[in-house]
């Protein structure tokens, strides 16, 4: 069988470094991007060492779109196919709607939405060729929401309107390409214990946070699923009497 390839965006650390290790013990080649290359390149390594895989690494930032652009020809040239799409980078904001400056939303909806939008589009001819290669299992895009895009948080409107928006994407993509073999799953966590959510030590403990690992789970359970089968969104809530708070 042909060997199974992913993309990973933001995987340097985090959830992007969970996932992108357990689709390398499932057997997935990888490129794995992020912007500090040496971050990047010094994972890459690990995970070669470690699971013998094959890792291709692209340094890039979501915030330009040539980066983006970029990072979608340089993964065809190094692979020609593309099995999972994961969409996990991201850039956090906190703040009213009455303080937060138009400076910091427009660059999480640059980060969180548009170039995921983009890298879609520019990645969508390789995820279809894929997906008529493999009929019995198609291709995944898999993108990283949130919980609070699903039901808002105080002091989180532009984070949580661009986590909205990539669900009705990706649910709006899942009738334009599902017919092609091409579905897309949005994962809706709430806090997960990495370091975009250390601001909110003081409030909620690490121990109460989600696992990085129970995220890289589902994708790697959406990965198996047959091209018959389509999930929207899955909502991934902290244990507690707080079931639909981040």
């Amino acid at each position: 069988m042909t060997k199974r390839v992913a993309l990973i965006t933001g995987a340097s650390r985090g959830i992007g470094a969970a996932i992108a290790r357990a689709l390398a013990e499932d057997g997935y080649s990888l490129t794995l991007s992020a912007r500090h290359e040496p971050e990047l390149q010094a994972f890459a390594q690990t995970l070669r060492e470690q699971t013998g895989t094959d890792v291709h690494v692209v340094a890039a930032n979501m915030a330009h779109e040539d980066d983006v652009r970029r990072l979608a020809t340089a993964h065809a040239g190094e692979f020609d196919r593309l099995d999972l799409l994961v969409l996990n980078a991201g850039v956090g904001a906190s703040g009213t709607v009455a303080e937060l400056l138009m400076k910091r939303f427009d660059l999480v909806h640059a980060v969180n939405l548009r170039a995921p939008y983009l890298l879609v589009s520019q990645s969508l001819p390789l995820l279809r060729k894929t997906a008529t290669s493999d009929p019995q299992r198609g291709a995944k895009i898999v993108a990283l929401s949130s919980i609070t895009g699903v039901v808002s948080e105080p002091q989180l409107a532009a984070y949580g309107a661009s986590k909205a928006a990539l669900i009705s994407l990706y649910e709006t993509l899942n009738l334009e390409e599902s017919g092609n073999g091409v579905a897309a799953t949005a994962i809706s966590p709430g806090y997960v214990d990495t370091d975009m959510a250390a601001w909110q030590e003081e409030h909620i403990s690490r121990s109460d946070m989600l696992p990085a690992s129970d995220v890289a789970e589902l994708v790697v359970a959406v990965s198996r699923l047959s091209s018959r089968a389509v999930v929207p969104n899955i909502v991934l809530s902290r244990r507690g009497d707080q079931l639909w708070r981040a």
